[in-house]
């Protein structure tokens, strides 16, 4: 029997999609519930599973089309048929054969083409990275046997090259927020100092006893979050947001988590974190890395959110000025921990410390409000047993 497959209902805000890359090609054999085609929104990759087995007959959209829901992609045949297997061009027998491969990686392979059986994967079980195919690029075109982009010689000087690739949807859509948050909102920076030594002693006493009862790592996110969370509570206009003329105020905290992925920077959800505790934080937080390195987040992770948690630290950042997230009229930036001299009680000492920034619209939130709600958290943070007591 044949059967068409479509595009699927696109969620709510998302009026279209950009196929980009086939799993199967004419002739394939398909599998229910394996991926077929990759969509991508601006905000994450949709995959459009095969609703039966059977062979893939036609295929109706190209890479790079744009499609709305309901769409014609392909067609196929639930039975077994008289079909002759159409000749698989060498790439895509090689995506499909190989070990998976996120969306990220799987588009840089279409647009290079590169055969992932000649790159060795240094991912978790032997994935393909996106440095991985970047290194293996990066070679070819050093020895001069790179297939995608030819190397010129005149006169002896090698020419250089150019490639152009489109901006991905998620990219062009960060371009668009980050445009938007400069010209529409009034942002300013503040700055403090924390000194983390009570929590790392508080970590590293409790460390194992965590791991064993919550499944997962005691991190620092979790002090951050719960921190962040008691500060809001004192300042609600830092949770509140702008509509129109009217000020918003949200009685709950969801609180978004900055992760970096292979398509970009995206921002997960941890809703009502009031009311999570420090294991289903850090479980959540490292579900969301694992999701956003996998290109599995979805919509339901990335919508709302009132207040934003940023860490550029994990890469080495000293200090920043983060953009806000709009709506949202704050966001708070982390930095690197690092041991540096202080002073206590009249002696210089070693501890760790990270600087925080909170940058913040001053259309709404005056300054007072903005460093006040900064030193909080640093009191908190700097005597976590305050989350305990509620001062």
């Amino acid at each position: 029997m044949r059967l068409e497959i479509t595009v699927p209902n696109l969620p709510e805000s998302v009026n279209d999609a950009t196929l980009l890359g086939w799993h199967k090609q004419p002739g394939d054999r398909l599998k229910r519930g394996e991926n077929l085609i990759d969509l991508e929104t601006d905000k994450v990759i949709l995959e459009v599973p095969v609703p039966e087995d059977g062979v893939l007959l036609d295929i109706h959209r190209n890479q790079g089309d744009i499609v709305v829901g309901s769409d014609l992609l392909a067609v196929m045949e639930t039975v077994e048929a008289d079909v002759s297997p159409a000749e698989k061009p060498p790439l895509t027998a090689s995506l499909a054969e190989s070990s998976p491969l996120s969306p990220a990686v799987r588009r840089m392979l279409l647009e290079h083409p590169v055969d992932p059986a000649n790159i060795t994967g240094s991912g978790r079980e032997g994935r393909i990275t996106r440095k991985d195919v970047q290194d293996y690029l990066d070679g070819q075109a050093s020895d001069g046997s790179s297939s995608d982009e030819p190397t010129v010689v005149v006169s002896g000087i090698t020419a250089r090259a150019e490639r152009r690739v489109p901006m991905t949807r998620l990219r062009a859509r960060i371009a668009e927020r980050l445009m938007e948050a400069q010209h529409n909102t009034a942002t300013l920076t503040t700055f403090n100092e924390v000194n983390l030594q009570k929590i790392f002693d508080l970590r590293n006493q409790y460390r194992t006893r965590f791991e064993q009862q919550h499944s997962t790592k005691l991190g620092f996110m979790s002090f951050f979050v719960k921190a962040t969370v008691a500060a809001l509570k004192r300042f609600p206009i830092v949770n509140a947001s702008i509509d129109g003329n009217d000020i918003v105020y949200h009685d709950y905290y969801d609180i978004g988590i900055a992760v970096s992925s292979e398509r970009g920077l995206v921002v997960p959800i941890l809703r009502e974190a009031d009311q999570l505790d420090f294991g289903v934080i850090e479980r959540a937080i490292a579900d969301f890395s694992r999701k956003a390195r996998d290109g599995k987040l979805s919509y339901e992770d990335l919508n709302g959110g009132t207040f934003t948690i940023t860490n550029g630290g994990i890469f080495g950042s000293m200090l920043s000025t983060p953009i806000l997230n709009p709506p949202q009229s704050a966001i708070l930036g982390m930095h690197a921990i690092k041991e540096r001299p202080v002073v206590e009680d009249g002696q210089i000492v070693i501890r760790p410390m990270i600087y925080l920034a909170l940058s913040y619209d001053h259309r709404i939130i005056d300054g007072r409000e903005a460093v006040s709600f900064l030193f909080t958290i640093k009191e908190i943070l700097e005597d976590p047993c305050r989350l305990l007591l509620d001062v």
